[in-house]
């Protein structure tokens, strides 16, 4: 009896520990891990398929087959990767579903591969099946919660959704609606900010740079906050210096934030080698900082990712940009050509991609506004007043430059903290662009709110937000709503002091 007891309780032992190697977040996938983040996507693959031979039965490594092919196509935007990425989905979390549900890596696992799903399904405009995804996702990572309150992992993707759903497009927000999942980006970024600060002294250290990536994202997309930008640099630190990951989160911070010397410094010293993953995003984003530097060099750059880049995203506004530089130089020949590549290359995915379609469409930019316009961009506030200080608004021809130059002069006044000079120049701007398909006008209602919110002007800010709302059929329209309607959650019911 002693002896059948005996080994009914080695049984028991055994199969408990088997169980818990089926996921082993142990030293080799947290370096195959760690590589993911780098961008050394190759040593991660060896890493993962060592460890797949090694340890059989461990489901991590199918985990990380999905954060490669994620990453891979979070750098490639190559529909073909996009296919192999929604192709592989079903037998990995097959995999997953058939191991130890009594692990906090059960639903962790599958919430993560759902995510990534879903967050590259919107870059395709697969909306209804991301907002299946998500709201799996969301109610899997919730479940994990309640049944490992102490799992800290499971905030990033609860974060990552709260945050992202009050930026997405409207297509999505419409259709997470019917599922009851509604995101809100102020605790999407307490949820993730949070978490950057608990993980670095948890059992769980190896998630801190994705969940600083994912916070970097937050930050400067969705609420383009210049304050972060210390914050960002700070939760970078510690980050391997030889990670592609973190010269891109720095990079595209400092481009954001009008950090423009910062961006191409960060540029300037990307590592390089075969062990990364080819990344010609970051020679557009040089491209980008150069010319807001007016550095005909930027051309180089530009032209390089243009050859190199087999994606979706940011094609025409590259041929724009090459327009610009042409422009720039007085040659009007050169700026026709590259405008013509705008309107037959590329696609209309992103807005920004839609914008330079809008724009190449337009007439030739009156050069000081574009000097103006581009200086800005970069953080070059001064030079972008020196540029139109002695213009005068009746001086321009067309009606498109005239808004643009109320509302240029808004945002310079804006930035360097001249809210009265502001609050005029954005206001001519609305009366003068509300009726038009440009994006001035309503943006300068947005930022006219976002100026009264923090005079704590509540009902005024309100008023302009709901401005911003009312304009319809213009440039960046989804956007400017997003951020407007974020606007109006954020001040509520709040009454004036």
């Amino acid at each position: 009896m002693v002896r059948i007891r005996f080994c009914v309780i080695f049984i028991f032992i055994f199969l408990s520990f088997s169980a818990k190697a089926n996921f082993d977040f142990n030293a080799n996938c947290i370096n195959a891990y760690k590589n993911i983040l780098s961008l050394k996507l190759n040593s991660a693959r060896t890493l993962i398929i060592a460890e797949k031979k090694k340890n059989p039965g461990n489901s991590i490594p199918y985990l990380l087959d999905n954060y490669v092919d994620y990453f891979t196509l979070l750098t490639t935007e190559n529909k073909s990767d996009f296919d192999w990425l929604k192709n592989n989905k079903s037998s990995r979390l097959s995999r997953i579903e058939n191991d130890d549900r009594n692990s906090p890596y059960y639903l962790f696992a599958q919430a993560e591969i759902n995510l990534q799903l879903a967050i590259c399904r919107g870059r395709f405009q697969e909306y209804f099946t991301s907002a299946i995804e998500i709201n799996r996702a969301f109610n899997q990572l919730q479940e994990n919660s309640q049944r490992f309150p102490s799992f800290i992992p499971n905030q990033k993707g609860l974060g990552m959704i709260n945050a992202i759903l009050g930026s997405v497009p409207e297509e999505l927000k419409r259709t997470m609606s019917m599922f009851g999942i509604r995101g809100n980006t102020k605790n999407g970024l307490r949820i993730l900010e949070n978490l950057v600060a608990k993980l670095p002294d948890s059992p769980y250290p190896q998630f801190y740079e994705e969940a600083v990536f994912y916070l970097a994202y937050i930050q400067t997309d969705i609420l383009n906050d210049a304050g972060s930008y210390s914050k960002i640099l700070a939760n970078t630190q510690d980050f391997d210096p030889k990670s592609l990951l973190r010269t891109y989160i720095r990079a595209y911070a400092a481009i954001k934030m009008g950090r423009n010397q910062d961006a191409i410094n960060a540029l300037s010293k990307k590592p390089v080698g075969d062990d990364y993953q080819p990344y010609p995003y970051l020679d557009y984003l040089m491209g980008l900082a150069k010319i807001h530097a007016l550095n005909n060099s930027a051309s180089g750059s530009l032209i390089s990712y243009l050859n190199t880049y087999k994606g979706i995203n940011f094609i025409k506004d590259a041929y724009l940009n090459l327009a610009w530089l042409e422009l720039l130089k007085g040659n009007v020949k050169g700026y026709k050509s590259y405008v013509q590549q705008v309107k037959t290359k590329g696609y209309t995915y992103h807005e920004k991609d839609k914008q330079a379609l809008s724009e190449a469409n337009d007439p030739i930019p009156d050069l000081s506004l574009l000097k103006a316009r581009l200086f800005f961009d970069g953080g070059y506030y001064e030079k972008a007043f020196e540029n139109i200080a002695d213009k005068k608004m009746d001086g321009f021809k067309t009606l498109r430059d005239k808004i643009e130059y109320c509302y240029r002069q808004g945002r310079i006044y804006d930035e360097t903290a001249k809210d009265e000079f502001a609050l005029k120049f954005y206001k001519f701007a609305i009366d003068l662009g509300k009726n038009e398909r440009y994006y001035f006008a309503s943006n300068a209602a947005l930022r006219i709110a976002s100026i009264y919110e923090n005079k704590n002007e509540i009902t005024k800010a309100r008023q302009y937000y709901n401005t911003a709302l009312n304009m319809k059929d213009h440039d960046y329209e989804s956007s400017i709503e997003n951020k407007a309607k974020d606007g109006l959650k954020r001040i509520g019911n709040r009454v004036e002091k």
